[in-house]
């Protein structure tokens, strides 16, 4: 099955669709988790309240922003999917705490090696600035979710940590130096230039 990609578009019905059809989840993850998905996003449309995100049930990735390193986290979400033998189970435990940390690890560390492997240099740095910090919210909710009575101050700041971090990162980059400390004179070194790989 074929991922869809929704630019801006508010369209629950065809969702539906999507999710009736969609082989790749067994059908009782997408009539009832799935359904309450679809369901969730028809009453609080994209278009209005935001939130690009991948939906493994209709396996649609709905873009709202113009940012293209969210895109491709999102894509990399839908390819860390398309990978597992039980989507559904993969899907579900999501909604588990501290759970989220590994698929947002997967697909983070996913569309930073896409953008590295593009040698897209603007791609980078936004990646590095967009991405970490979207990590921290999952870092500081999971955190929260453990020591309730320091949710928000974990919350902030692991987001913080992350501006922080994706900051580094990019300015390393900026400042001739791949995400390995290498020196590049400029230019984004991809893995192991010296065996080649």
């Amino acid at each position: 099955d074929h991922v869809k990609v929704r630019l801006n578009q508010y369209r629950p019905w065809d969702d539906m669709k999507r999710l009736t059809k969609n082989r790749t989840m067994a059908w009782p993850w997408r009539y009832s988790i799935g359904t309450l998905s679809v369901l969730g996003e028809t009453v609080l449309p994209g278009r209005i309240f935001g939130g690009d995100h991948f939906n493994p049930y209709t396996h649609t990735i709905h873009l709202y922003s113009d940012v293209p390193a969210i895109a491709v986290h999102e894509g990399a979400h839908a390819k860390d999917f398309s990978r597992r033998s039980f989507p559904g189970t993969y899907a579900a435990i999501y909604a588990l705490p501290i759970v989220p940390l590994y698929h947002e690890s997967i697909a983070t560390a996913d569309a930073i090696a896409y953008a590295q492997q593009t040698q897209d240099q603007e791609l980078v740095l936004q990646a590095y600035r967009i991405l970490y910090p979207a990590y921290g919210t999952y870092v500081g909710g999971a955190i929260g979710t453990v020591l309730p009575t320091v949710s928000l101050p974990a919350y902030y700041g692991s987001v913080i940590l992350g501006h922080a971090a994706g900051r580094w990162q990019a300015h390393q980059i900026s400042n001739g130096h791949n995400s390995n400390g290498q020196i590049t004179d400029g230019q984004l070194v991809v893995g192991d230039q010296s065996r080649g790989l």
